[in-house]
């Protein structure tokens, strides 16, 4: 009966209609959305890599994972990275109905200060992931959940799959999309995270909700009748208490399949997709970059279409898996091509998905894999990127650059130090993790070399 409500009610028109109020930036300038590209407060186009890190993620009854440390974001920072993606529990937010825990909003705070030191924006997700902590998941409290549904476990299926297929999980999922009663009390929860948030400027923006999926909704009927108006009701109620970050929306699930979006205007919103293809399951990558190619340029046409700009959440390999290097290069290298920006699933994880395990050493080799250089802040438009891993050259073309402008490279430190080749830009000093290049002509290609 909901869903044929939803079905024959009018499409709306949707909208978030409100205004900045931001005071002066911190360590780190306020970023927000000009014609289709993240911008800082000089109107230059930022690119923002990194990685997600779960320290402060509850998954069932399993204890915390290891916290990030100044140690972890200063090394992130050394190599070029320029964010984080911090994955935020509404279970231990919310431990009991209406009571929010003041500690753990310290500890997401902490988190948030631990990276703007380090020089790291954040974006905060509150994750979601088989809707809730009941079934081992993460996301929604244990008080809530429908009773009396079996969450039945099938033989010979891992664990993750247990969850996916269990009655339990995808009947409170329904509930939560076809009734707006617990949709209510999940933006109660984003308010109250965001609110003493409102002034840091280190905060990139939220992520509304981790990768959404239909079932049992149609596709179809699922982006535009439920998952949009679901964003513009959420946008609207975060910026009661918080109008200056980026609002980060998600398409559905399954990052391979198209999402049915809806256009939705509001100030500063930005789109994203999870890119996994060939990586998540069994890890079917054989060299060939088509289907990484389809899936990012397919969240980019939906980006277009709302219209936002565009930033992967997540994107990773267990690199134990054969193909694992070429897998991660073969992105890195289309990021690149397409000019986007991504955090990448995870820095610290217990399996090989990881660039550190728990308490043990980061693997240097991974880590150099995936650190490398790029252009961070772009003054004018930025053309064309591509960098060679095997000449260690990075390549840049800009236009409609303003006189003398200076750009930002991301430049890692496990690489020599790099010279310019070309006429129209000189290095003009360094930042931790990157290098300053003043550009002298209004087009310029820029050629930096270690």
């Amino acid at each position: 009966m909901a869903l044929g409500a939803i079905v024959l009610s009018p499409v709306p028109t949707l909208a978030a209609s409100f205004q900045a109020q931001r005071p002066p930036p911190g360590p780190l300038p306020w970023l927000s959305v000009r014609s289709g590209q993240i911008v800082n407060s000089q109107g230059k186009t930022v690119i923002l890599r990194g990685f997600n890190d779960d320290a402060l993620l509850q998954r069932g009854s399993a204890p915390l994972p290891p916290p990030l440390t100044m140690g972890d974001a200063l090394l992130m920072r050394a190599q070029g990275f320029d964010v984080v993606r911090i994955p935020v529990s509404w279970s231990l937010l919310e431990p009991q109905p209406g009571f929010f825990s003041r500690s753990y909003l310290r500890k997401v705070q902490a988190m948030v200060d631990l990276c703007a030191r380090a020089g790291l924006y954040t974006v905060l997700d509150l994750h979601t992931e088989d809707f809730g902590v009941a079934f081992g998941g993460s996301g929604a409290p244990r008080w809530l959940t429908l009773p009396a549904l079996p969450d039945w476990h099938f033989p010979g299926v891992p664990s993750a799959w247990q969850r996916h297929l269990s009655p339990a999980v995808n009947a409170d999922l329904a509930f939560f999309w076809l009734y707006p009663n617990w949709q209510r009390l999940y933006w109660q929860a984003w308010r109250v995270l965001a609110r003493p948030l409102a002034g840091d400027s280190a905060v990139a923006g939220f992520d509304l909700y981790n990768e959404p999926h239909p079932l049992p909704v149609p596709p179809g009927i699922f982006g535009p009748r439920i998952l949009f108006p679901f964003y513009a009701t959420g946008i609207q109620e975060i910026a009661q208490v918080d109008p200056n970050h980026l609002f980060i929306i998600e398409g559905n699930l399954f990052g391979d399949l198209p999402t049915k979006v809806d256009p939705l205007r509001s100030p500063d919103l930005v789109y994203s997709t999870h890119l996994y293809a060939g990586s998540l399951i069994g890890g079917s990558f054989h060299g060939a970059s088509s289907p990484l190619r389809s899936e990012l340029t397919q969240g980019l046409s939906e980006a277009a279409q709302i219209p936002a700009a565009y930033w992967t959440g997540e994107l990773g390999i267990d690199h134990r898996l054969r193909g694992a290097t070429a897998w991660a290069l073969a992105e890195i290298a289309l990021s690149n091509q397409y000019r986007t920006g991504w955090a990448w699933w995870q820095w610290d994880d217990p399996t090989g998905w990881g660039v550190r395990t728990g308490r043990g050493p980061v693997d240097q080799a991974w880590l150099d894999t995936l650190s490398q250089p790029y252009v961070q802040v772009a003054p004018g438009r930025l053309v064309s990127m591509s960098y060679s891993t095997s000449r260690r050259v990075l390549t840049v073309s800009v236009a409609g650059v303003p006189l003398r402008a200076v750009a930002e490279v991301a430049w890692p430190a496990s690489l020599p130090h790099p010279h310019l080749i070309g006429g129209c830009a000189e290095l003009v000093g360094t930042y931790p993790g990157g290098v300053r290049v003043r550009i002298s002509a209004p087009a310029c290609t820029i050629t930096l070399a270690a």
